[in-house]
């Protein structure tokens, strides 16, 4: 067995992955052989997990190993990301899907809908055990959210991503994928939610949020993570209370598309024409990411009252990273039918927004679901 912290499994983050990464991409020589009748012995005990890649810089290189945050993303595909890592086939039986191959804050509405569906249809199938995801980390946190939503299934879903590519000498990507397997293929994870695995952490996918754009540590939750991942063995010590998956009304099975929401950064003197190309764009919500408790300044508030009175819907959240923001506090959501989206941050407001509204556009029912998820 490979241990993530032994000295057989250190040249993951160097060496051995940024050899596998570079001319050519890495090649077979890397891939575990066994012999025939004890490898199908041996497979037949192991579960099954689909790696379905997307991109990203976990999918990057760079043209020098001082290279950490100078690279091309979504350059390696998906075979040679497993080849490089071939401690990953100790833990399960693992093949690769390339869905995508695209920088993650390209990801399009229609793309997520069409990988949502794809992992659902996998999940479905009895060979499948666990599925993980390698994504670009920009919007990573709202693809795990939205697969939280709509995917129902109480069998693994793990995010994973880098923030370095494959080519440095510090590169995360390695081990940051082989215990995204790990917790894919663990028992543990099952009824867990959608999870995102970096770092040695456990994170759910519906609180994580990337705080920094240039270290490994860049997710984190205010709730906390769910567990760590320490020599191949996860460790759940809090699991998640809103509906998720399996105790979720929505299905990805019964949405082909997502309505347009738009988000509208708060500041001081802010620009009232912003609204109103977000509407005349299509949009049929709008979140107001507004300042402290998704405050709204005077001088907006009959704009967007105004927005209400035209059908879309009116979302108060918060460019505050922690925290949440309290209903009819700042502002008289009841009396202006507004809704406001607890504690989720303008990105993931908006994905539930727009999985909500392909159910109900009534406030008084979005409001709960924004309580609930």
């Amino acid at each position: 067995m490979f241990s993530c912290r032994s000295g057989a499994a250190l040249p993951l983050r160097g060496a051995v992955f940024a050899l596998a990464l570079a001319s050519g991409f890495g090649a077979a020589p890397l891939v575990a052989r066994e012999m025939p009748e004890a490898g199908a012995a041996a497979a037949a005990k192991k579960p099954n997990v689909v790696i379905l890649a997307t991109g990203g810089t976990i999918a990057g290189a760079g043209a020098d190993a001082a290279n950490s945050a100078t690279y091309t993303a979504a350059k390696v595909p998906v075979d040679k990301l497993i080849a490089a890592v071939p401690q990953v086939n100790t833990i399960a039986n693992v093949r690769g899907e390339q869905v995508f191959q695209i920088a993650s804050e390209s990801f399009t509405d229609a793309q997520l809908v069409q990988l949502g569906k794809r992992v659902s249809q996998l999940l479905k199938q009895d060979d499948v055990d666990g599925v993980v995801v390698t994504h670009g980390t920009d919007t990573l946190e709202e693809t795990a959210f939205f697969l939280d939503l709509v995917v129902k299934s109480d069998k693994p879903i793990v995010v994973v991503g880098s923030m370095r590519p494959g080519t440095a000498i510090s590169a995360d990507g390695a081990l940051n994928l082989l215990d995204a397997v790990t917790v894919a293929a663990s028992k543990e994870a099952i009824g867990q939610g959608v999870t995102v695995t970096m770092n040695d952490y456990i994170q759910c996918g519906r609180d994580v949020n990337k705080r920094t754009n240039i270290v490994p540590s860049a997710f984190y939750s205010q709730w906390g993570p769910l567990g760590m991942v320490v020599e191949g063995k996860t460790y759940f010590f809090r699991s998640l209370t809103k509906r998720h998956n399996m105790s979720s009304e929505f299905d990805i099975d019964q949405i082909d598309s997502l309505p347009l929401v738009g988000i509208v950064y708060g500041s001081g003197n802010m620009i009232p024409g912003v609204y109103d190309a977000e509407l005349q764009a299509g949009a049929k919500a709008i979140v107001n990411a507004g300042t402290g408790n998704g405050s709204v300044p005077g001088y907006l508030v009959d704009k967007l009252k105004d927005i209400r009175s035209k059908g879309a819907i009116v979302i108060r959240s918060s460019r505050v990273p922690d925290g949440f923001v309290l209903r009819n506090a700042e502002q008289p959501d009841d009396k202006y039918d507004w809704v406001v989206a607890h504690d989720l941050n303008p990105a993931k407001a908006k994905i539930l927004a727009a999985v909500a509204l392909t159910k109900t556009s009534d406030t008084k029912e979005l409001q709960r679901i924004f309580w609930e998820y």
